[in-house]
């Protein structure tokens, strides 16, 4: 995938997200910065230096986790970590408890299930505590105890000071651990911003629905008339209301108040996913409140984790 015009900037202590469908140039991206490609034109700078030519300097201070990392098949677990261990480097034995690969540490690379070489991966991007770090499919093949292990594994990294560009298909990931996400599609970003901002831009639409055998009129009124309602429709017993995600609150409220709170009261409140497909599905010539700072540039200027 070509990477045309790209402008991302990853202020320093943020958890930045790189989200979009396959082929959107994610991959390519985080390739660049971390000076395994050579973009074209443009400027790149990672923690103030260019990957391409000062890749001495910046190495150091940059840990990674790619999605098609490898080791021997021979080498130890804890073999790795001596390996990849500096003078700035954790107690790698700490790390293993914590992934839990501690009961592995004498094993063959070889020998690991997907899940646990995808700790080890991470295990060795944040072994010499890195100023930077980029996970590309962090918890691809965790199961979900693990996840959360990883996830609170960077934010303490985070609250170290560590900036961490996270690039995922998992909308669930992004918001939870994200400060920020870009979206990319063709290689390009198209929107950008805190998670809850994306939603509110592009799938603000909330769906509350519940029965009623009779509903008085007076309720369905006062529902109709309440800030942010759009639509209030019924079928027999079945009434469905759609507005901005405000509305759960009032809706809630005013059957209480009428006493009319049903058993099967229902509420989809859209996420971040909902956005991700608003923005890759619709227009985006068209979309409302783009920010400027999402905008693609002409001169190609990009700036990861350059605001010291």
């Amino acid at each position: 995938m070509v990477v045309d015009g790209l402008d991302l900037d990853v202020p320093t202590g943020e958890i930045v997200g790189l989200i979009g469908a396959n082929g959107a140039g994610k991959t390519t991206t985080v390739e660049c910065i971390q000076g395994l490609r050579k973009p074209d034109t443009g400027q790149l700078r990672v923690l103030g230096f260019d990957p391409v030519t000062q890749a001495e300097q910046l190495r150091p201070l940059v840990g990674s986790q790619l999605q098609h990392s490898a080791l021997p098949d021979r080498l130890r677990v804890a073999e790795a970590l001596d390996l990849f261990s500096t003078a700035r480097a954790r107690d790698g034995g700490e790390l293993l408890e914590q992934f839990g690969l501690t009961p592995r540490r004498r094993s063959a690379f070889s020998s690991l299930s997907g899940g646990e070489r995808q700790r080890l991966f991470l295990i060795l991007a944040l072994l010499n505590r890195p100023r930077l770090v980029i996970l590309d499919e962090l918890t691809q093949g965790l199961d979900p105890a693990a996840r959360r292990n990883v996830w609170a594994a960077i934010r303490q990294l985070n609250d170290e000071g560590t900036t961490v560009l996270l690039v995922t298909h998992e909308m669930d990931e992004a918001e939870a651990l994200c400060d920020r996400v870009a979206v990319m599609r063709a290689g390009q970003v198209i929107d950008a911003g805190a998670p809850a901002d994306l939603v509110e831009r592009h799938a603000s639409t909330a769906v509350i629905r519940f029965s009623l055998p009779d509903p008085p009129a007076q309720l369905l009124d006062q529902v109709r008339r309440l800030d942010g309602v759009r639509e209030v429709s019924r079928s027999g017993a079945r009434v469905t209301v759609r507005g901005h995600r405000r509305i759960v609150a009032f809706v809630c409220a005013a059957l209480v108040r009428c006493e009319q709170v049903p058993s099967d009261l229902a509420i989809y409140q859209p996420g971040l996913e909902d956005a991700l497909l608003g923005l890759l599905d619709g227009d985006q010539g068209e979309q409302p409140g783009r920010p400027a700072s999402a905008a693609v540039t002409s001169g190609h200027s990009e700036l990861i984790g350059g605001r010291q």
